[in-house]
């Protein structure tokens, strides 16, 4: 498995949408509240935090296709730069 690209969204309701590639399919997962803050755009520490908090039961399905991986390591990651988030994640699941 491997991830393509990181695009807009084209689904109402959703910022993001990571698109990988597994045995010559694709597959999507839109990710990411429209209109909501993350910490991207906020660049906010202690929201960043409480994100993570609240959400890292996401992480318990340990699989880094699903929209909680990529909302907590993509827009909720150590930076405010998605590019640099998306290079974190890749390498963290070997994408």
């Amino acid at each position: 498995m491997r991830l393509v690209k990181i695009t807009e969204s084209p689904k109402a309701g959703k910022k993001l949408r990571a698109t990988f590639e597994h045995d010559g399919r694709l597959k999507h997962t839109d990710f990411g509240a429209a209109g909501m803050d993350d910490y991207t755009r906020t660049g906010d520490k202690v929201q960043r935090d409480r994100y993570r908090t609240r959400h890292a039961k996401d992480l318990t399905t340990k699989d880094p296709t699903r929209a909680g991986f990529l909302s907590y390591y993509i827009l909720w990651g150590d930076s405010t730069s998605i590019k640099t988030n998306t290079a974190h994640y890749r390498t963290k699941f070997n994408l």
